[in-house]
């Protein structure tokens, strides 16, 4: 995965989309799944870290976390929040591109109770198939992975982009090969795509669906104008987040896995 791209926009991400509106809730939505995945006394495995969000509110927690990317400049960020806090011995970083998880095999083949991507750090991975393979020798059996990923079907998208004439942005996801953006190509998967790349090795405890009601962080104005509205749509979104058919539609899906 090229980290250029990732290293301009480390400055501001936080910014743009951890202090957001929308990134918040988003951010609730997620932690509830590792709430219910990861205990403390784990070590997990985050991929795609980022600025150290999740990495951070894992250690509160208890659980220990190896936080890579591919970005020095992100990891850069997430040791400037980590260094503030009491939780630096809780926190190991990496720069690791997920193409070369092998890398971690020496010194933690088997390590891990668990592992995280969030917010779609997999749409840029061209090959899920060889990523699921190399996050499977570094897991224990029994380990779960909690995965965020875009997904190609949105019907707030087409919306949106429709209302605002522009027809081509609406349907970009739907593109076979991908999209063009920066120094990378992004990928949309489906549901059904992730599972088979990560079938040999993992199997699928549950899918839920994340920005179905919820609009995406593009949004955030509109957010920010209809704050009552937007925690209405939450609150239903979390209802029914696991029901057939919705985990489809989401600008993001969550999935947890377990190591075989």
């Amino acid at each position: 995965m090229p980290a250029a791209a990732f290293d301009q926009l480390a400055p501001a991400y936080d910014a743009r989309f951890t202090a957001s509106d929308l990134g918040q809730i988003l951010r609730r939505r997620v932690r509830r799944w590792l709430d219910q995945a990861f205990a403390p006394g784990q070590f997990v495995l985050e991929l795609n870290c980022g600025t150290g969000e999740d990495a951070l509110y894992l250690a509160r927690r208890g659980v220990r976390v190896l936080a890579t990317d591919a970005s020095a400049e992100m990891l850069a960020v997430a040791a400037s929040k980590i260094a503030g806090t009491t939780l630096s011995n809780a926190i190991t970083r990496r720069q690791v591109a997920l193409e070369n998880l092998d890398e971690l095999r020496q010194g933690y083949a088997g390590a891990f109770d668990g592992a995280l991507s969030n917010f779609g750090g997999l749409n840029c991975v061209a090959d899920l198939g060889a990523l699921g393979q190399s996050l499977a020798a570094l897991l224990a059996p029994g380990a779960r992975a909690v995965l965020c990923v875009m997904g190609p079907i949105v019907p707030w998208e087409w919306a949106w982009f429709l209302a605002h004439g522009a027809v081509r942005t609406a349907f970009r996801r739907l593109a076979p090969d991908g999209v063009p953006w920066r120094d990378l190509v992004v990928r949309y998967p489906s549901i059904g795509d992730t599972r088979r790349g990560f079938a040999p090795h993992f199997r699928v405890r549950r899918a839920g669906g994340l920005g179905v009601f919820v609009p995406p962080t593009y949004a955030e104005p509109w957010a920010q104008r209809h704050p009552r509205l937007v925690e209405w749509l939450d609150r239903c979104e979390r209802r029914v987040e696991q029901w057939p058919v919705v985990p489809w539609l989401g600008d993001h899906y969550l999935l947890e896995l377990e190591r075989r």
